[in-house]
């Protein structure tokens, strides 16, 4: 070093070169060229480590969807809690599906109620997890189910918001106008009331998904079901299929049933637009989601008579569990027209 000069060496001919500059820069870029090599050589680990449970991850999916046969809402779901999971891991060190145990499970899902996550979001994440891990023991991947004593946290079962029929009828006399947009959003609203399918099932199905000989429908979400119609929701399809569709279409081709002036399905944001949209034209004050319908297809039925086992089926649901609070709705229904009626009520 002479003064304000650092003297190294070149790099290929030996000769000395001069660099003007503080001998202390030099130190400081070398000390940074260490951290960058260093944070590369963990990103690069941590790449390995996500490329390898990434593959483990991507083979329960497709178990999921070739033989359970779920729908592409729930593959989406289960993989987004499972990649969040495999995040977690791998910031702890965990490179690869074998080296998980059952106590960084329990960390990931302290860490998940400790950041204020929903307890139902924890609950599902739990759900993902136990499945993913049961499927690798099954698959000889895993010697034992790491996951086998995980604990959910317990949901409290909200009662469904309902409307009465009354509303029902307010809003599916909503779209009463002779455009092509109002008929078709009229037989979207008489087919969801119809039949209580999910809206992501609804903007799914096709043209041949639907018979209008015998007034039914086929719903090919998870297990396959046949979900009938009544006249109501004929007469509203019978109308949109009877050249409004294809006058949308444009002379596009298309086999969805519901579809845009693109050919393409309508959004699951759109239908909820639309539905709000009616709602308010209907005055109705609660406030109404696509979901809302489906809740009253069901209320409705239970509290007309029907069996619990034909709703489920019709519903999809896989845990009659789930159909059961309609049954605590109607109860409820119950207790109300006695405590109204009944001179001692």
């Amino acid at each position: 070093m002479f003064g304000r000069y650092v003297v190294l060496p070149r790099k290929y001919n030996g000769n000395a070169r001069k660099i003007k500059e503080n001998p202390f820069a030099f130190l400081k870029k070398s000390a940074y060229n260490v951290k960058r090599i260093l944070v590369c050589f963990i990103q690069n680990q941590r790449g390995k480590a996500s490329v390898l449970m990434e593959k483990e991850i991507t083979t329960f999916i497709s178990y999921l969807h070739n033989i359970k046969k779920t729908s592409n809402n729930t593959e989406m779901s289960y993989k987004r809690d499972l990649e969040k999971m495999e995040h977690f891991l791998v910031r702890n060190g965990i490179q690869n599906v074998e080296d998980v145990t059952e106590e960084a499970l329990g960390e990931y899902v302290k860490y998940l109620e400790d950041n204020h996550f929903a307890t139902a979001t924890v609950s599902r994440n739990v759900a993902s997890i136990k499945a993913f891990f049961h499927f690798m023991q099954q698959e000889g991947i895993l010697k034992e189910d790491v996951a086998g004593n995980l604990k959910a946290p317990k949901i409290e079962k909200k009662i469904p918001e309902v409307m009465s029929p009354e509303e029902v009828v307010r809003l599916l006399e909503q779209p009463n106008g002779n455009s092509p947009k109002e008929i078709r959003d009229k037989a979207m609203l008489e087919l969801l009331y119809a039949t209580g399918i999910r809206v992501s099932e609804l903007i799914a199905l096709k043209i041949s998904d639907v018979n209008m000989q015998m007034n039914y429908l086929i719903c090919h979400a998870g297990k396959e079901r046949i979900i009938p119609f009544g006249g109501a929701a004929k007469n509203a399809l019978e109308r949109y299929l009877d050249g409004v569709r294809e006058a949308m279409l444009e002379d596009k081709k298309s086999d969805i049933l519901f579809a845009n002036c693109s050919g393409l399905p309508m959004s699951r944001q759109g239908f909820w637009k639309l539905i709000k949209h009616y709602a308010q034209k209907a005055d109705i004050k609660a406030d109404i989601t696509p979901h809302t319908l489906r809740h009253s297809f069901a209320a409705h039925l239970v509290e007309n008579g029907a069996d619990l086992r034909s709703v489920q089926e019709m519903l999809g649901h896989s845990d009659i569990s789930t159909t059961q609070i309609y049954a605590h709705l109607n109860h409820n229904r119950i207790r109300e027209v006695y405590a109204k009626a009944h001179p001692r009520g």
